[in-house]
């Protein structure tokens, strides 16, 4: 009875189908629809996709989440003696948006210095990446994972409870 019952309903399901106007393939790609080209750009072709190692002295590591959405975004930076943020790497669970903030928050820290990499400021990303209103927070997302992950770099360069009483 129950494989009766799926029959008939994929057979409705079939001539639905079929009734309905069909658009044309490229009317169907909703990344060129609904996302600007910036965006689109850094999601098909990520910048610097990857993991550090989190357990180096010289790496932070921020992971946070939007539990409104489920976007999970991993940012880690890599800093050289002198203070200079010299490679970022990211992993991103989420949609194009929070995929290209991402990608783009990456781009934008490498180079800069520990301190001016705190400048940067998610409106600046939704700007940059011309982000609509209900994708502003992945742009925040991206802005938290720069700082908790340079608030992880600042943790590891001090000293330990029994690295300081030796000195």
């Amino acid at each position: 009875m129950a494989a009766a019952g799926g029959s008939r309903l994929r057979r409705a399901a079939s001539a639905l189908l079929l009734r309905s106007p069909r658009l044309p393939a490229r009317e169907l790609s909703a990344p060129a629809r609904l996302y600007h080209k910036k965006v689109v750009d850094h999601y098909e072709n990520p910048r610097n996709v990857g993991s550090l190692d989190k357990t180096s002295k010289n790496v932070g590591t921020g992971l946070v989440g939007a539990p409104a959405c489920g976007d999970v975004m991993k940012l880690q930076i890599q800093v050289d003696e002198k203070g200079k943020i010299v490679d970022a790497r990211f992993k991103t669970f989420g949609c194009g948006s929070a995929i290209a903030s991402s990608s783009l928050a990456t781009e934008w820290v490498k180079g800069k210095t520990v301190e001016e990499a705190l400048t940067i400021k998610n409106t600046d990303i939704a700007k940059e990446l011309c982000l609509p209103p209900v994708k502003l927070h992945c742009s925040m997302l991206a802005e938290d994972a720069i700082r908790a992950a340079l608030a992880d770099y600042r943790l590891k360069q001090e000293p330990k409870k029994g690295e300081a009483e030796k000195q």
